[in-house]
């Protein structure tokens, strides 16, 4: 669909990730550098700027659920009336990935559940150790 893809990552400080802005591109490097056309990169601030800065045309969301698209109607709307010249295209999850999302995998991991094949085995590798490491300290 398109000839160049970036997957960028906010790096936000409000929060409080399991894992940091350079694992997680980390992660991201070894998922897609099998994609040529793939880049991973992370952002501050607003995505229209940084798309912007990256001549970027079309911001490419995901939507899961109707509660995905309404918030994702909004950040359009108003990522339109930053930079109009950006578009924002909404792709739909397959159905089989459609409930997940990052906090109920660590919920149902730290939990003792099994998340084969809803994660990439590198990130459930990692996740096991990171978990682990939570663990040992809170021990």
């Amino acid at each position: 669909m398109f000839d160049r893809l970036i997957v960028s990552i906010l790096r936000n400080e409000t929060k409080e990730p399991l894992f940091s802005a350079e694992e997680r591109m980390e992660m991201l490097r070894e998922v897609v550098g099998v994609y040529p056309n793939v880049e991973v990169d992370s952002f501050d601030g607003l995505l229209v700027d940084h798309a912007a800065a990256h001549s970027a045309t079309v911001l490419l969301r995901g939507i899961r659920a109707i509660s995905d698209y309404e918030y994702e109607l909004q950040m359009a709307l108003m990522n339109r009336r930053l930079r109009p010249e950006i578009e924002t295209v909404f792709m739909m999850a397959n159905e089989a990935y459609s409930f997940i999302s990052s906090r109920l995998v660590k919920e149902v991991f730290g939990l003792g559940g099994s998340i084969k094949g809803l994660v990439p085995p590198a990130v459930e590798m990692r996740l096991r150790r990171r978990l682990s490491r939570i663990k040992q300290r809170g021990a």
